[in-house]
């Protein structure tokens, strides 16, 4: 049996955070990762023009059920396949990463926890939270060094489908977290918390 904790969140908010710190306590031994970006859906048939106009924020953007059924698989013991996205080029690569089933696995997205499939089956649900201005900060940092976007793209698309979608799907998730964690990273009470009811979700388990 596996503890699964979903990790949510505006884009920027300390997501990533939050899961370094989780895998940090448990070892990366004991925990899976299925990050929901890892499920774009592949634009490799479409022209550059239109993978740059593509709404990335939205639901449809992902291809949730094949994460619901790698969830599935790994809950029944089994290895998955996940796979692997280019963001540079809008498309999915060849190779994909095997990912093995394990003690605790973390789900983590902006949008997992507005999918009522992935919703349904975590333990624990944690919704990171941070100013919009941070958020900006450091989406803008992340697609600048990490995805050679450049300034003007990356204000372009905040405006034209990050801030919208997460006022539409992102922040009203928020309801369903079981805790809301300000600050992301930097919060280390919220963090011990959660790692503490963790710990007490495997002990009971086994």
């Amino acid at each position: 049996m596996s503890v699964v904790i979903g990790i949510a969140g505006g884009s920027g908010s300390g997501k990533t955070t939050v899961q370094r710190r989780v895998m940090e306590a448990f070892g990366p031994r004991r925990i899976a990762l299925l990050d929901h970006d890892a499920y774009y859906v592949d634009l490799s048939h479409l022209d550059p023009e239109a993978r740059a106009r593509f709404n990335f924020d939205h639901p449809d953007a992902l291809e949730t059920s094949l994460m619901v059924q790698h969830l599935d698989a790994l809950l029944r013991g089994e290895a998955i396949e996940k796979p692997t996205y280019d963001f540079t080029t809008h498309s999915r690569r060849v190779e994909t990463e095997t990912v093995e089933p394990r003690s605790v696995i973390v789900v983590e997205g902006i949008l997992v926890l507005a999918e009522p499939d992935l919703r349904d089956r975590m333990d624990i649900k944690l919704y990171v939270d941070a100013p919009d201005d941070v958020r900006l900060m450091r989406r803008m940092e992340r697609d600048l060094h990490e995805r050679g976007r450049s300034v003007d793209s990356v204000l372009g698309q905040y405006r034209r489908t990050v801030r919208p979608m997460h006022l539409e799907f992102v922040e009203p998730s928020k309801r369903y977290a079981d805790v809301i964690i300000p600050r992301g990273g930097q919060n280390k009470v919220a963090i011990d918390m959660v790692l503490a009811r963790v710990q007490t979700l495997l002990a009971a388990d086994g």
